[in-house]
């Protein structure tokens, strides 16, 4: 009886033997290849948000709906796949959230209208929010606990390279083709991924379904697309009203967090067995440190993040596509460190990983804070690399003590959980870092007005100045708007910084081998 229940069940390979195998790698590139479809359009679609303007003659508050649709359809889909998975199987509903998204990229390039694309756009994400959760399902039942540090590290691979490379590529179809490349791109992969994952992942053995939990997805689905909508748009209220506290804002946000609060007693309700999410695992010590972990790193670390290319772009006058490349940096460190520190996590566990890891975000982060117009491109780009050394130790490793401390059913509402706190913590760390920047120029405005204006297209002659006073206004300017990104990267590091206490508590020893004693008995 003992040799059943300690041998391998469910595909986990041997226990005794650590290697990532040509099986585990096979399932491991099913995975990657999905999550590259769904990280790079987020991105891509970004660089083209002013081609959409110039295409459909519309505000960039309406053509930002292109990418705030993709993410309410994320949020709404998210809490839905714990449940799908475990109901049809992981294989079948990865291969339909395959088809979905490469149906909605499809469709998105045809689309005559704004209305049209947002619509699409939505049918993308439906398919784009099941992919990273069911990946990181399908990946830890493939690789079992003891070599999940490794096979995460995969995984985190076209996470850390999408933000960065998914600009250069949009940008580069852009100029040499249409815009509709940038989603035409994905049919091809996506017809391949489909196949892939077909040939390649083991027959679902769907145990007995599960009741669905009806009112739970009432309450939690709408309650985080709603949420996310007032969060979401809290940097355009503030840059046209000067204010946060706008009906756009307050009412969705209320609304959407009354909702989410309503679902925590319904999902701990005694006789709610089956809840959409599992809010009892949070009784797990680990999963609930890196949650916390998690939250705080992806509020810093992506938020600003996302003011990398923007402060090329306007205090340096790069390019999207030459800014993309000054980025790419902080990829190639994550490369280097990413492997290693799947190999780490594995060995030594994954706490003293990220605790390294963190030192290095917080010291890169930290190297900006100095930042004005002038400072060194050499510089800034060694400040990129430490921050892309130390994310290659974070992210995933987080992951890993998450989900090596659940047992395998617990597995694909586990990956579900830390995937909707990662979702909610990136959209408010975007709002909060773009708040803060608009209230760092803001505070310049009384200075800067008439460079302001000469930036708007304002001629000297029109504004009283003299070619050389005008000059002499633009530099001060940009050396303004320099020193307020500078700001936004101290709150920032202050954050990343955070992260070292809860990060104190991961686990730090190597993942147990966690087997389900009644599927042993069936195997």
């Amino acid at each position: 009886m003992s040799t059943e229940i300690d041998a391998p069940v469910g595909g986990q390979a041997d226990a005794a033997d650590n290697k990532l195998d040509k099986r585990v790698m096979l399932v491991a590139g099913v995975v990657v290849l999905g999550a590259v479809m769904s990280i790079l359009d987020i991105t891509v679609v970004a660089v083209a948000q002013r081609t959409f303007q110039e295409q459909f003659g519309k505000t960039q508050a309406q053509v930002a709906w292109t990418a705030t649709g993709y993410t309410l359809a994320l949020a709404t889909v998210i809490p839905l796949t714990g449940w799908a998975a475990d109901r049809f199987g992981p294989k079948r509903l990865y291969i339909m959230a395959i088809v979905l998204f490469t149906a909605g990229s499809a469709l998105c390039s045809t689309a005559s209208n704004l209305e049209m694309l947002v619509t699409f756009r939505v049918l993308q994400g439906l398919g784009g929010g099941m992919l990273m959760p069911l990946g990181m399902t399908i990946m830890t039942r493939a690789a079992g606990p003891e070599r999940l540090g490794r096979v995460m590290a995969i995984l985190g691979v076209p996470m850390l390279l999408g933000p960065i490379f998914g600009p250069i590529l949009g940008g580069w179809l852009i100029d040499i083709a249409s815009w509709h490349w940038i989603f035409l791109i994905n049919v091809p992969i996506g017809i391949v991924a489909a196949i892939y994952a077909w040939r390649v992942l083991d027959r679902d053995q769907v145990s007995p379904s599960e009741s669905f939990d009806f009112i739970g997805m009432l309450l939690l689905s709408p309650g985080l697309a709603l949420f996310l909508y007032g969060v979401s748009s809290i940097p355009a209220a503030k840059q046209e009203h000067n204010s946060m506290l706008t009906q756009q804002v307050v009412i969705p946000s209320l609304v959407g967090l009354a909702l989410v609060i309503a679902f925590v007693p319904w999902a701990l309700r005694k006789h709610n067995i089956h809840p959409l999410v599992q809010l009892r695992l949070f009784t797990n010590r680990y999963m609930t440190i890196a949650v916390v972990t998690m939250t705080l790193f992806a509020m810093a670390f992506f938020g600003a993040s996302l003011l990398f290319t923007l402060y090329f772009q306007q205090v340096r006058g790069e390019t999207p596509l030459s800014s993309g490349w000054l980025v790419a940096p902080q990829g190639f460190g994550a490369m280097v460190t990413m492997p290693i520190a799947g190999f780490l996590a594995d060995k030594i566990g994954p706490g003293k990983v990220v605790l390294t890891g963190l030192v290095l975000d917080t010291l890169g982060m930290a190297m900006l804070i100095g930042v004005d117009d002038k400072t060194s491109y050499t510089y800034i780009i060694t400040s990129f690399v430490v921050m892309g050394l130390g994310m290659g130790s974070t992210m995933m490793p987080v992951f890993t003590a998450a989900l090596a401390s659940l047992k395998e059913h617990d597995i694909a509402r586990g990956s579900t959980l830390m995937n909707i706190t990662q979702q909610i913590a990136i959209s408010m760390g975007t709002a909060l870092f773009s708040v803060l920047l608009t209230n760092a120029y803001n505070n310049h405005a009384t200075s800067t007005h008439p460079t302001l204006a000469l930036q708007s297209g304002a001629t000297p002659q029109q504004l009283g100045l003299s070619d050389a006073q005008a000059q002499g206004l633009m530099s001060q300017g940009l050396h303004f708007m320099g020193q307020s990104f500078g700001g936004v990267f101290l709150v920032a590091t202050v954050l990343v910084g955070l992260c070292l206490v809860p990060a104190f508590f991961l686990p730090r020893r190597p993942p147990e081998h966690h087997v389900d004693p009644a599927a042993a008995l069936v195997a």
